[in-house]
């Protein structure tokens, strides 16, 4: 047996009630969703959650613990991931969510940030190094376990951070470019990724 049963069934509803907590990868999907469309933000959910699969190799892999022991190779990876994020908030507020002069965000490039933001996020592998151990059983092969919990978690991201995506790809098509509303919208896509930028400097 690769995963004790009991522990799995202890994680199930501790990994979906994280899923539903808002966060940054909930607010990056909902974001790529007014962008791009419905496609966009469940691509972008698909595109976090394979970059949350990488930490969870590596967490499973014992580099997790390394990357926390070395703060140089820590601080590269968060300030990569902080400009990367900040090159966002500028196109984003330099680009229509909607209109006839809005840049297409093709669901492939959704996709690829959504890795990007979540593989440069190096808070996240400290994350799984503190939750997924209180679930593994030390009797059993550790990466195995590892590797489940984490499709886990990814599969209720995937769904969640995807329906959030899916309502704001639906209120996009009712903006029309150059209004109020969505010159708003955009500056506020801007601002939430400025401040997830900000936050992961900090």
């Amino acid at each position: 047996m690769i995963v004790d049963p009991i522990l799995l069934l202890a994680f199930v509803p501790a990994g979906l009630a994280l899923n539903l907590t808002p966060g940054p990868d909930m607010m990056f999907c909902l974001a790529q969703g007014l962008r791009g469309g419905a496609r966009c933000g469940w691509a972008a959910s698909t595109g976090v959650a394979l970059g949350g699969m990488v930490h969870v190799l590596l967490a499973g892999l014992g580099l997790g613990a390394l990357v926390a022991a070395l703060p140089g190779a820590f601080d590269v990876i968060r300030w990569g991931g902080a400009a990367y994020l900040a090159w966002i908030a500028w196109k984003t507020l330099r680009t229509p969510i909607a209109g006839s002069d809005a840049p297409a965000l093709t669901p492939s490039r959704a996709m690829r940030q959504g890795f990007v933001v979540n593989i440069t996020n190096p808070k996240f592998i400290l994350f799984v190094l503190a939750f997924v151990p209180q679930f593994i059983d030390p009797a059993l092969p550790v990466l195995p376990q590892f590797l489940i919990y984490g499709l886990l978690m990814s599969a209720g991201g995937v769904v969640i951070n995807g329906l959030v995506g899916q309502f704001s790809g639906a209120m996009r098509r009712h903006l029309r470019g150059g209004s109020r509303t969505e010159r708003g919208l955009r500056y506020a896509c801007a601002t939430l990724f400025g401040g997830l930028a900000l936050r992961l400097a900090a």
